[in-house]
């Protein structure tokens, strides 16, 4: 372990504070080459005060776990050892199918030290996963042992059978307080809690492999290097004016970035407590309850969750005085809704602050500082040392850019710094994201204004095109969120033979409103600010289909659209009820299969083949 670093934290509330900060040299406002090296300072500096604090279970007055700094970098140093024991030299990956637990933090910074870690989506399928393993090579994977309330186990270890790389898999038992003797926890006593590989470790050492993309295809995997966590973790600390003695809830998990750096190791730099809600986190409804009570009981000062659970908070009472240490709500993994931010400061009296991030650069391509105002729909400023641009679109797919957007025009937003990976390991994947003068294009539409401050305005790919009029669904979103029976939204288009897509919304409503579709539109077109925009369907839905982080997943909503559509062709043709259709989203976009019964004339099958061919998506007709 080293001495205590002599390392000053700026507090950063603006692009001044910024320009200032890069006077320095680099390396001498972040003098840490490795993750390993960054746990290492902050052991230094804090070692006796506590870093992870682990609630058990949902009862606010229910027992809880606490690790000091010093007491955790041991455990990850025994972890380092064990893995180096199990063959995992530098650059290998240990794949992690773990939930957001003290024991699996110990296995991703352990891995970073011995070789890299590969968090991986436990709620992916086996197929899926034995993809991503035998891609990597993976020999080691690390997992939960049989779990009532997390069933990842058995789904583990069939991905591990089928990759046919792996070697070894361990197990964590999900009662950190009694782990059983063959458990991960157990084995790590067995092992040094000194050393920890740092002398092999170097800035453009791999430190991670993580896949992104969603639950279609099979994910791209990228790269992290030391450079890029640290980066991304030490000026995530700045821009929320995390200090110690605070108390960061962390609501992600860990193979989300934001649950990793942004608010994994980041509140670590900072001397600050990491707060892990329960075995399963936000995704615990029990403590989604009991929220504002932790927060008061245990003084949590930062708040880290998706927009959605912002939502669901809305709806937890909060008693007077209760929960007064809480200063910031942190939102990340989808857009923040400014009606939604709105309404949480109002009604909360805790202030939000939202950011934006993408895998490709560590999590962070800029943060709303909690020490300047929140500027509405911005997504804040970018981190130091980098560069965070808006490119024209018809100049966006060259292979250099050259062209770029004035302040406050339009374009694709691109980024290039110390945090951006140096790609795929896949390098033909990475046509269109990253580009042969390193700059990384996310694929979000916005501009920067004239003091540094970023506006996102929607997903390129998200963008619902009607008649060759691009239509920005954050319109639409917004205007539904006004109304004050509308708890979530997210508008898609529907497929169309004439304008190519249609604007329809769906929305959940708040507990115990009754609102019709019909009212719905009604009440919010006059706040959609463009004729073309305003949604052609509205559908309620009971709940929205999430990601596993709790971001509304379109491509769900869009096959959901488009089988609504053919439904209705269906219905219009009056054809029998025997003629069914089905949709998915798939990594091609939209496919619809149309189940024919042999009953159906050959003319009336000529008819629906015709109508249907004229729609913009795949149509697949099994008969019967």
């Amino acid at each position: 372990m080293s001495s205590v670093m002599s390392v000053s934290r700026a507090e950063i509330a603006g692009l001044s504070d910024i320009v200032t900060m890069e006077r320095e040299p680099y390396e001498k406002a972040v003098p840490f080459h490795s993750t390993a090296a960054l746990l290492d300072y902050a052991v230094s500096s804090y070692g006796a005060t506590t870093a992870v604090h682990f609630q058990e279970d949902a009862d606010p007055d229910g027992a809880y776990m606490t690790w000091t700094f010093d007491a955790f970098q041991r455990q990850c140093i025994r972890a380092a050892h064990l893995f180096r024991s199990l063959g995992v030299q530098r650059e290998e990956p240990v794949a992690l199918l773990v939930p957001h637990i003290p024991s699996a933090l110990f296995a991703l910074w352990g891995a970073q030290m011995a070789g890299c870690a590969f968090p991986i989506n436990y709620l992916l399928g086996a197929e899926h996963i034995a993809q991503l393993l035998r891609k990597t090579s993976a020999r080691v994977v690390v997992t939960l042992a049989p779990c009532e309330s997390l069933s990842i186990n058995a789904q583990a270890h069939r991905a591990a059978e089928l990759a046919g790389c792996v070697e070894h898999v361990l197990e964590i038992d999900p009662n950190e307080r009694n782990p059983q003797d063959a458990s991960f926890q157990r084995r790590l006593l067995e092992y040094p809690e000194e050393g920890g590989f740092q002398n092999e470790l170097n800035p453009d050492s791999t430190a991670a492999l993580f896949h992104t993309g969603g639950t279609t295809g099979l994910p791209k995997i990228l790269r992290h290097s030391h450079r890029n966590e640290v980066h991304t973790s030490w000026f995530g600390a700045c821009y929320y004016a995390m200090q110690p003695g605070d108390r960061i809830l962390n609501g992600f998990p860990l193979f989300h970035v934001a649950g990793t750096f942004v608010y994994g190791l980041a509140p670590l730099a900072a001397g600050a407590t990491l707060f892990l809600p329960t075995l399963t986190g936000l995704r615990n409804q029990d403590f989604i309850k009991n929220a504002w009570r932790f927060a008061d009981k245990h003084e949590i000062t930062h708040f880290g969750c998706v927009p959605t659970v912002l939502s669901a908070l809305l709806g937890v009472p909060r008693l007077p005085g209760q929960a007064k240490a809480i200063r910031w709500a942190l939102t990340g993994g989808s857009p923040l809704p400014s009606e939604l931010a709105q309404k949480f400061e109002s009604q909360c009296d805790v202030a939000v602050r939202n950011i934006f991030g993408m895998t490709e650069c560590a999590g962070i391509v800029s943060i709303e500082p909690c020490l300047a105002p929140r500027h509405p729909g911005s997504v804040g400023v970018r981190l130091p040392y980098s560069e965070v641009v808006a490119v024209p679109l018809e100049t966006a797919s060259q292979s250099r850019l050259t062209a770029f957007c004035p302040p406050g025009e339009t374009g694709i937003i691109a980024i290039r710094g110390p945090h951006v990976s140096t790609g795929y390991l896949d390098p033909t994947q990475a046509e269109g994201t990253f580009t042969d003068d390193n700059w990384l294009l996310s694929g979000d539409l916005g501009h920067v204004d004239k003091d540094g401050y970023i506006y996102l305005t929607g997903r390129s790919k998200d963008l619902i095109i009607r008649s060759g009029h691009n239509i920005d669904p954050g319109l639409i979103e917004e205007a539904f969120l006004k109304l004050s029976d509308v708890s979530t939204c997210a508008a898609v288009g529907e497929p169309d033979a004439y304008a190519g897509e249609l604007p329809v919304v769906f929305v959940t409503l708040k507990e115990g409103a009754a609102s019709s579709p019909a009212a719905l539109l009604e009440q919010a077109t006059p706040y959609v600010p463009e004729r073309p925009a305003v949604p052609k369907r509205v559908m309620i839905l009971e709940t929205m289909p999430t990601t596993p982080i709790g971001k509304i997943y379109k491509p769900t909503l869009r096959a959901l659209a488009a089988e609504t559509k053919i439904r209705d062709i269906i219905q219009a043709l009056s054809l029998p009820d025997t003629v069914s259709v089905q949709c998915s989203a798939q990594a091609r976009g939209v496919v619809a299969t149309v189940n024919i019964p042999a009953s159906l004339d050959d003319n009336q099958f000529a008819n629906l083949k015709q109508t249907l061919g004229t729609l913009p998506l795949q149509v697949d007709f099994l008969r019967g």
